[in-house]
């Protein structure tokens, strides 16, 4: 379905189309749909609300702060990380649409209990993107990446994780900001739902989302300027310079949370990196988690999103928990970013 028009309100035929009925229109016009991937979805969805309630009144419940451990990754656990884990496993487990599972905060794959049926989909997420904002009430968010399987039947194995980002069949996200939204994509269009949160249902709000094809922002942690490389360190000269694109410098926005980042470039076009640098060369973003979803809803709403070397759908992923380097954005602010960078 070819997009009608930039974001903004939906087609006169589609107001009050909640996400379970987008998502059901599609699946009729799918041959050979079982109604599998509509029940994922319906599990993610719930699994956002309970997040999103949970989110929006934690300063009121106990909710905040550390739990005293570190996850995988090496980073302090929070206790809404552990709280959307255990949310997103338990909303999915039990539906029989998937075979196997894996979580940023988890080392390695979460498998069906033996109980539960075993899908033809394979789920990754990030639980709560922006850990380190949530005491200050800054906006987090949840990442996930849908795969088929690739193994033959019964539970699932970590080569059905495996997957380069092209393999996807879906991904998104699920913003918990001043609204909490739901975005994503099957790759031929990237639409939005906002949470009404009086009803308890995600309404179409954002349909056929394209990013524009240039900005004028990029977003970069700054702070991290003495680690880079010095084509890092020049590219962002330049964006900041007379000589950036249209003439006058670039404006700088950063969050600190790649959903919120993600998510204004994604609607007003520009560009996010996070670069690797001397100590660590692959950066800090982990590729299935995080990377490769961003890459695919990017790509289909007309960005492009690459490594600096590499166009990061294309990333054969090695471990669980790989890191790459991540340019996204509008189609020809990373291209102008991957012949600085990776030149």
């Amino acid at each position: 379905m070819e997009p009608t028009h930039s974001w903004g309100p939906p087609h006169p035929d589609q107001l009050g189309w909640t996400l379970d009925r987008h998502i059901l229109e599609r699946q009729r016009r799918t041959p050979g749909a079982t109604g599998d991937f509509t029940g994922l979805f319906q599990a993610i969805a719930l699994a956002g609300r309970m997040i999103a309630s949970r989110v929006h009144k934690a300063g009121l419940s106990d909710v905040l702060g550390r739990v005293g451990e570190r996850n995988v990754q090496g980073e302090d656990v929070q206790k809404l990380d552990v709280l959307a884990n255990q949310v997103l496993v338990r909303c999915v487990e039990a539906g029989g649409h998937v075979c196997v599972m894996a979580s940023e905060e988890n080392e390695d794959i979460i498998p069906i209990p033996p109980e539960y049926p075993y899908g033809k989909y394979v789920l990754m997420f990030d639980p709560l993107d922006g850990s380190s904002n949530i005491d200050v009430c800054m906006s987090i968010g949840t990442i996930f990446s849908i795969h088929r399987r690739v193994t033959d039947a019964g539970p699932g194995q970590p080569k059905d994780c495996l997957q380069k980002g092209t393999e996807q069949v879906a991904a998104g996200y699920i913003l918990y900001g001043s609204s909490t939204m739901l975005v994503y994509t099957t790759g031929d269009g990237v639409h939005g739902f906002t949470l009404d949160p009086l009803v308890g249902e995600f309404f179409l709000s954002h349909e056929n989302i394209r990013i524009p094809e240039r900005g004028a922002t990029y977003s970069v942690n700054e702070g991290n300027t003495l680690k880079w490389e010095q084509p890092v360190r020049d590219w962002v000269a330049w964006l900041k310079s007379a000589d950036a694109p249209g003439g006058k410098p670039y404006g700088q926005r950063y969050i600190g949370t790649l959903v919120a980042d993600f998510h204004r470039t994604l609607l007003r076009g520009g560009i996010f990196a996070y670069p690797g640098d001397r100590k660590n060369p692959n950066g800090k973003l982990r590729l299935l988690y995080e990377c490769a979803p961003m890459a695919f809803i990017a790509e289909a709403a007309g960005g492009a999103a690459t490594t600096g070397t590499q166009r990061v759908l294309d990333v054969e992923p090695q471990t669980l928990h790989d890191r790459v380097p991540l340019f996204i954005g509008s189609a020809e602010d990373v291209a102008d970013a991957a012949q600085r960078v990776g030149a």
